[in-house]
């Protein structure tokens, strides 16, 4: 494992042309994912998940910013260099069935086919093709077509066939979009157990708000930036409960600050106690308090004599940036 993230995205921006319309879908973004790493990510409709997930697999280039993949800086990779890339270093499951699967060829037909289109033929191919259909639990469907396996099912094929390559990362687009709650589950077990077997870097996308439970973190992405994250830990075995199985996961969530010290507050916060345009930062004993501030009360002037003063000065001589001020004239008598 290297000493680096595996995937490093700094200040990443997309803008989409449509027309005469600029569509920023990438605002900033900042992203580490550690080798071997299971991740979720989690976001609304047009957030930038997607952006993301094919700037990560060669799909699309980034407008600006780096995103570095392996020690591959994608943005400064030739067009050829790229569809290498693709090709041999990325698998991909994506929702639909039938984008991932042909249904004309067998399961095992389709495991080979990445293979031969990389010049694998042969013995060699059908031993891996079977090797990935047990991993998946379809040892007993490689001769199955499409039209006879479930959506469960499918998605397994889907799978074996994007790790064919042995690719060192893993992207999968809404792979349980169009399954139940139970296939679900059993999709997740599958990506679990391969991140895991072969180390392979994973990233899912979802709509689901359970996800957490079935990876190691799950990132938030809102208005094209990484607004939180959540990460998932077994509780500590401690006295009579060390020989007990466990049983609950417990989560620990937190806002991301980017590159450039902003924070997202998400909008449920901020309508609960009432922050619009502005906040006021003040030290608490156990961090920063952040507080709402009408505008009304920042407008405002305060006149003494000749001379006015705005009350946002005094906001900040009182908040943070005073108390920082204070510290330094403090260490320096």
């Amino acid at each position: 494992m290297s000493e680096g993230p595996f995937i490093l995205c700094d200040n990443l921006v997309k803008i989409h042309k449509i027309a005469d319309l600029e569509v920023v879908a990438l605002q900033g973004l900042d992203l580490e994912v550690k080798q071997g790493e299971l991740l979720g990510i989690v976001g609304a409709s047009g957030s930038g998940k997607s952006t993301l997930l094919n700037i990560l697999g060669g799909l699309d280039r980034p407008s600006a910013g780096r995103v570095v993949v392996a020690g591959r800086d994608l943005l400064k990779m030739s067009n050829t260099a790229l569809t290498t890339y693709r090709r041999t270093q990325v698998g991909f499951v994506w929702q639909q069935g039938a984008r991932n699967v042909i249904p004309y060829l067998s399961s095992a037909s389709n495991v080979e086919l990445p293979m031969i289109l990389a010049g694998h033929a042969g013995g060699a191919a059908k031993k891996r093709a079977f090797e990935l259909l047990d991993a998946v639990g379809l040892a007993d469907r490689r001769n199955h077509y499409l039209g006879m396996l479930s959506g469960g099912e499918q998605q397994r094929v889907a799978i074996a066939v994007a790790l064919a390559n042995a690719p060192s990362l893993l992207l999968a687009d809404e792979p349980t979009g169009e399954l139940d709650s139970n296939t679900a589950l059993s999709i997740y077990q599958v990506f679990r157990d391969l991140c895991r077997k072969y180390g392979v870097t994973t990233l899912i996308v979802s709509h689901d708000p359970k996800i957490a439970r079935h990876v190691d973190r799950v990132v938030a992405i809102r208005d094209g930036k990484l607004a939180g994250e959540t990460v998932r830990r077994a509780p500590p075995r401690t006295g009579a409960s060390m020989d007990q199985p466990i049983h609950e996961d417990h989560f620990e969530e937190y806002a991301v600050l980017d590159s450039a010290g902003r924070l997202q507050i998400p909008k449920e916060l901020r309508e609960q106690y009432g922050i619009k345009e502005r906040a006021r930062l003040e030290p608490a004993e156990a961090g920063i308090l952040v507080k709402a501030v009408e505008r009304q009360n920042v407008e405002q002037v305060a006149v003494n004599g000749d001379q006015a003063e705005s009350v946002l000065a005094k906001i900040e001589r009182r908040g943070v940036l005073g108390w920082l001020a204070r510290r330094r004239s403090k260490s320096k008598g």
